[in-house]
């Protein structure tokens, strides 16, 4: 075992994709993006034979920790967890339990464990914050618990099961690497397990996905993998989760993907706010009521997602093949040229006009605000903008944010800081991240002042 150890995972976009990613027959477009989960992970010496402790620390929500005891449960392979102040974290308890389990820890010869939590600034509400940096890092400190934080929907839960669950196999398997294949099949495997009992429900995977293998073309697993594991506390289920996590082909799709160079994607916070399972509740319940037409605008939509895909594709293959000319089209769109002049740029965005017709269509049949009027106008308004290509409201849709792709060097601030039409807008400092997972140097942690 190593002194100490530290990882990183990005934060997540579902840019295409929305509702069709809980199904397996369809594939989305994830975009991993660049506000990092961190976790360092450090060894400290042990004097009880029968039990470790574990202490998480989130020094940057008014110092929160979470405390816990370990124990073997007798005549089983399972494990007690006890909080020592009775606080509840079901994201780390999850996690906790489910590498120990797998790895069978022998707790006579473990240390104690010390797991420092970061997040960096894109994942929750940076009001009533304050920086504390080092020459490495810089990271907001709330005077709040991490619950009284609003959260951006960067997918913060997501990324922290999967990089605390990077650190602690890292610790009982001190040869990992995430550069390996496999061992990042190894996490993820484990993250989405924990991430699912944790939500109490199989959601569709794709945060998790990202936070592991970056921006992806994402499809997910059958849900059934994980909701035919017997229960937690269960004789059966240590035998159980080793088999699902090493022995069974999950048939997941994550293949690398990502913008082609000269375009980013900008994120515009709205700070209004949607919850994600009452969209997807009426979503579904109007899917089921409207088949088969539902199925047909679902097929349509997927459609315009396989375009979309196809289309940044066939941009990335255009700058390899002729570069010059894919520059002068970056340039023209940069200052306010038609991009439907050019057919490359004309494809991407008549294929998210077909996702965003049909999402409206739901919206207008289901009551589940996907692309409202007020979004849709914003987006629409942002098409305007110098240098802006297409853009969508992302995941599930809603009011908490806009997704733009637009050239690396368009200044969307300083184009629409006088504009009332923005008002309500925080153009996001984030970009796309191809890397999901990351180990850093855990002394770029010490010393934020």
């Amino acid at each position: 075992m190593v002194n100490a150890r530290a990882f990183s995972a990005p934060g997540k976009a579902l840019l295409v994709g929305g509702y069709l990613v809980l199904d397996p027959r369809y594939s989305s477009y994830v975009v991993a993006l660049s506000s990092r989960m961190h976790a360092i992970v450090t060894e400290v010496k042990s004097s009880d034979p029968e039990g470790i402790k574990i202490t998480v620390r989130s020094s940057q929500f008014n110092g929160d920790e979470w405390n816990y005891e370990v124990k073997g449960e007798k005549g089983s392979q399972n494990f007690k967890l006890s909080e020592m102040n009775d606080k509840k974290n079901p994201f780390v308890e999850k996690t906790l339990l489910n590498i120990f389990t797998y790895f069978q820890i022998s707790l006579s010869e473990t240390s104690n464990i010390m797991i420092d939590i970061y997040s960096d600034a894109g994942y929750h509400s940076q009001a009533n914050s304050v920086v504390k940096k080092n020459y490495h890092k810089e990271f907001r400190y709330h005077t709040k618990s991490i619950t009284e934080v609003p959260k951006t929907g960067l997918g913060s839960s997501a990324g922290l099961v999967t990089v605390l669950t990077t650190a602690l196999v890292s610790f009982f398997k001190p040869n990992i690497s995430v550069a390996k294949v496999a061992d990042l099949n190894l996490i993820h495997n484990l993250a989405q397990v924990s991430h699912c009992q944790a939500q109490g429900k199989v959601g569709s995977g794709f945060d998790v996905a990202a936070a592991t293998f970056g921006s992806i073309l994402y499809r997910r697993f059958d849900p059934d993998l994980i909701n035919k594991l017997p229960p937690i506390n269960s004789t059966e289920y240590q035998g159980s989760l080793v088999n699902l996590i090493d022995e069974t082909d999950w048939k997941i799709t994550a293949e690398p993907i990502g913008l082609p160079k000269g375009l980013r994607l900008v994120m515009g916070d709205v700070s209004s706010g949607s919850e994600t399972t009452k969209l997807v509740a009426k979503v579904k319940e109007w899917f089921n009521k409207n088949t088969p037409r539902s199925e047909e605008i679902y097929d349509a939509i997927n459609e315009g997602n396989l375009r979309f895909i196809d289309g940044i594709n066939e941009l990335s293959k255009l700058l390899e093949q002729s570069p010059d000319k894919y520059e002068g089209m970056i340039q023209s769109l940069e200052k306010g040229g038609d991009p439907k002049s050019y057919e490359c740029f004309k494809n991407i965005m008549d294929a998210v006009d077909q996702i965003r017709e049909n999402f409206r269509i739901i919206t207008l049949e289901s009551g589940a605000d996907i692309e409202p009027p007020v979004q849709s106008k914003l987006i629409d308004d942002s098409l305007k903008l110098r240098g802006v290509l297409t853009g969508v409201v992302p995941g599930a849709g809603g009011y908490d944010a806009i997704s733009l792709i637009a050239t690396e060097h368009a200044n969307l601030p300083s184009q629409t800081e006088k504009d009332s039409n923005f008002k309500n807008v925080t153009w996001l400092n984030l970009r796309q991240e191809n890397t999901g997972l990351a180990e850093e140097l855990p002394s770029h942690y010490y010393n934020l002042e």
